[in-house]
């Protein structure tokens, strides 16, 4: 069989040059099918590129994965080599950024799941990638106008397993982790430093360590500058954990890859796969039978599990009908939920009344006991008192106050009860504690789900401003 040659591309136009390689779009002249031509000229090539070259064709042969960009063939003449890439059609996302200044959470939350797949899949086959920033994360637009991004250029890439040391200089020096610049010795954790950088720079339009020259930039990298959110945003404490423990300095007490995969604002346990679907369709078949037993307190917890499944397929389907169809179905169980959960408030309520209990704060199943225990700690009785307030709000439907409630009265309770001996007190206070954080995690996913009641937010943020 012949390999193939430039001759059976028609080359459209330029995408971009780099310091040995120039990228064009083209399509194939028999397939009409559009590929990223990457142009290396042979006599431009220092031995450092033409190792970083072999490396990357070594490399893209053998990864396949949704999220890294596929590598299609490669062949060459006298002068040049030529690698045929997946094109992506939408850009990257450092123009993506660069056209929003900044990006809501959401939407930053949206491609770092799936950057995150790309580095967990890497990670699985020992690789580190080293050049991780928005300039190599390409997006792609599928026909259903679904979003994707991919890893690109792993010309810096190569094998290293945790704990085995670089000392080549490698990456970009505004996404370089410190100890590249400061020791030129690290391991395959500066890749969680790149990660983090990128995280800052889609939340707040720049990158932490921005400056005006070279200089600049190695002296706040050298002396570890302290790295400060802009003053006057707002992000979860969820997305504020993850990212200083991305940007921690030192790469010991940097977050680690395990952690980082499961950490609470990912939630990769939720992400689109083939498992997804049947796990969301597994919980809800489980709450229709609680339902339908009149067990509706199991039932109400067991549809608001399956809505963290249900969303995230919502926002991934790229087929318009099937999303339709998915979304359907969420809201219908999301409806349901709701009406169990305003059914329970009434009901606890009518008992409240009824033992001639005036204060919406004495019904939940524990707060009798749980109160008269806690008149030794000023501390916990505020916690309690929070938590009770947070069930006012449920009750009044105040979905958003609830939960922030809640999460401020666990945030109290937890480190009290890794002190308090076993005994009755413990016992009444797990108890709480276990109700009150079913009922944050069942909040929100129901708030989750509310925001598909017109079109999912996320989906349409990237459609409209992405691919104008």
């Amino acid at each position: 069989m012949d390999l193939p040659r430039i001759t059976d591309f028609e080359i459209l136009e330029k995408l971009g040059a780099g310091s040995y390689a120039t990228v064009y779009r083209a399509r194939h002249k028999k397939l009409k099918s559009y590929h990223a031509i990457k142009f290396v000229e042979m006599s431009s090539l220092s031995h450092g590129s033409r190792e970083n070259l072999i490396t990357e064709i070594r490399l893209l042969r053998c990864l396949n994965h949704k999220y890294i960009v596929t590598l299609q063939d490669f062949f060459w003449d006298d002068k040049t080599i030529y690698i045929v890439l997946e094109y992506c059609n939408a850009g990257s996302l450092s123009t993506f950024i660069r056209s929003k200044k900044s990006l809501p959470e959401a939407t930053c939350k949206y491609f770092l799941r799936q950057l995150a797949t790309a580095v967990q899949y890497m990670r699985s086959n020992d690789i580190c990638h080293f050049d991780l920033k928005p300039q190599n994360l390409l997006l792609t637009r599928s026909q259903g106008n679904s979003v994707s991004l991919k890893v690109a250029d792993f010309g810096f890439a190569q094998h290293l397993k945790l704990g085995e040391m670089n000392q080549q200089l490698k990456g970009s020096l505004l996404y370089m982790a410190p100890e590249i610049v400061r020791k030129h010795q690290y391991d395959a954790k500066a890749d969680l430093w790149s990660i983090g950088v990128i995280l800052y720079e889609c939340l707040f339009g720049r990158a932490p360590y921005t400056s005006k020259t070279i200089e600049e930039l190695l002296g706040r990298i050298r002396s570890c500058e302290k790295i400060r959110l802009p003053p006057n945003v707002c992000i979860s404490k969820e997305c504020e954990d993850l990212l200083c423990g991305l940007l921690e300095h030192d790469p010991a007490k940097r977050i680690s890859f395990n952690d980082f995969f499961n950490h609470t604002f990912l939630d990769l346990k939720t992400f689109p796969s083939e498992k997804t679907l049947q796990k969301a369709i597994e919980l809800v078949t489980k709450a229709v039978e609680y339902d339908e037993k009149h067990d509706y307190k199991e039932a109400y917890y067991l549809y608001c599990s399956s809505l963290q499944y249900f969303v995230p397929l919502i926002t991934e389907e790229a087929d318009a009908t099937k999303r339709l169809a998915l979304r359907s179905r969420a809201l219908s169980y999301m409806k349901r939920a709701e009406e169990i959960k305003t059914g329970l408030i009434e009901e606890e309520y009518k008992k409240a009344v009824s033992s001639e209990t005036t204060a919406l704060k004495e019904t939940s199943p524990s707060s009798a006991n749980s109160n008269a225990l806690s008149h030794s700690s000023p501390a916990l009785k505020t916690a309690l008192d929070i938590g009770r307030q947070g069930e006012l709000y449920l009750y009044e439907h105040k979905f958003q106050l609830a939960l922030e409630t809640f999460t401020s009265a666990l945030g109290v309770m937890v480190p009290f009860l890794n002190k308090e001996p076993k005994g009755e007190r413990r016992t009444l206070l797990v108890q709480q504690l276990e109700n009150w954080m079913k009922e944050a995690e069942s909040i929100k996913n129901i708030l989750t789900a509310k925001e598909m009641e017109a079109e999912p937010k996320i989906t349409q943020t990237v459609r409209s401003c992405c691919l104008q």
